[in-house]
């Protein structure tokens, strides 16, 4: 299948994983890019060094284009997205920031860009700075995703744009990729379905979780870390999501979570009384990796709790990378098939 994005990236399907912290590691990234898609490795939790070493790993793992995510406005993102600009990084993907030095950055090796957006303000904005294209989240998605659903979402930006965009929030199989395309988009994010795969770092535990889970066991919520986002219901989950973390606590927090990415102390406490605002949900966010790594990473939900899509409720086996991804290119041409014989009735 060819479309604007496979061009644009010099991929074989128009599938991509998106930088899902703890997730998207060297491993998954480069199981994505051979099985035919772009892999994005998620730089949030790493150092400079520990992403200069990650970035290392892909290029061992595949000589397929990748890219490499950046959160701007978290801690350490802009150091790490210079380090993905010195190693000459194919693609790399920003979201939460200004991201206009980066496409400048990138543009001077021949590389590409992709800026994550959820409205059309900054939709519009990212196509002005030169972005390459945009993965447009919706309500669906795990984590971050927009107020919008990406039924409504995805045509209203197409609309308004000009270059290639990247559907994300709730698709995970073939007949998704056929509806996006039909949306307008050129290609589809699956972090929940990918994140389910043999090769995913995901602990076991949550895994199956997300197999027997439906599609409305999530909760959306701005209590958990700052910005609203989409989690997996359980009872540890809805307690975290009751109210908003005190911000006493949050703070003191967040400091492992500065210490994570090499954050110095007194830049945080800085940054807290220049920018309360910004650092406070800073601050928010950063006390929730601990939760977050808790689920991920050791499978415990009793204590952890895990971004998920909505899409979990279509999700109902875990499969290695390559065998998902051509069943979503062949259930995906079924059903374009399915649909043409509809239309000449």
């Amino acid at each position: 299948m060819k479309t604007r994005i496979t061009h644009l990236l010099g991929i074989e399907k128009p599938i991509i994983l998106p930088g899902m912290s703890w997730i998207s590691v060297p491993e998954l990234v480069a199981a994505v890019c051979n099985a035919g898609g772009l892999g994005i490795l998620a730089s949030g939790p790493l150092t400079q060094e520990q992403t200069r070493q990650a970035i290392a790993k892909i290029r061992t793992l595949t000589d397929k284009p990748f890219g490499v995510g950046v959160t701007l406005l978290m801690p350490g993102a802009k150091e790490n997205a210079k380090v993905a600009l010195a190693e000459q990084v194919p693609v790399i993907n920003f979201s939460l920031g200004k991201g206009d030095w980066i496409v400048e950055g990138v543009k001077r090796y021949g590389g590409k860009t992709i800026a994550t957006v959820v409205t059309e303000k900054h939709a519009l904005a990212a196509q002005k700075s030169g972005a390459d294209a945009l993965l447009v989240t919706g309500h669906e998605a795990a984590a971050h995703g927009g107020e919008v659903t990406s039924l409504c979402l995805v045509p209203n930006i197409v609309e308004l744009v000009d270059i290639p965009v990247i559907a994300a929030g709730g698709f995970s199989d073939g007949k998704g990729l056929l509806a996006a395309l039909a949306l307008g988009a050129d290609a589809v994010a699956m972090g929940s379905r990918l994140a389910t795969s043999t090769q995913s770092p995901v602990h076991q535990n949550v895994k199956q979780a997300v197999v027997d889970k439906k599609v409305a066991d999530t909760i959306y919520s701005k209590n958990f870390d700052g910005l609203y986002a989409r989690v997996m219901k359980t009872p540890m989950a809805e307690q975290a999501t009751r109210r908003p973390m005190n911000p006493i606590v949050a703070v003191f927090k967040s400091f492992k979570a500065s210490k994570m990415v090499d954050m110095p102390l007194w830049k945080l406490l800085l940054g807290l009384l220049a920018q309360f605002d910004k650092i406070r949900m800073l601050t928010l966010f950063g006390a929730a990796t601990e939760k977050l790594e808790a689920a991920t990473i050791a499978g415990d939900l009793e204590n952890g709790v895990q971004f998920i899509g909505q899409s979990q409720g279509m999700i109902r086996d875990i499969e290695p990378v390559e065998v998902l991804m051509e069943r979503i290119m062949v259930e995906a041409e079924a059903e374009h098939t399915r649909i043409n014989k509809l239309m000449m009735q």
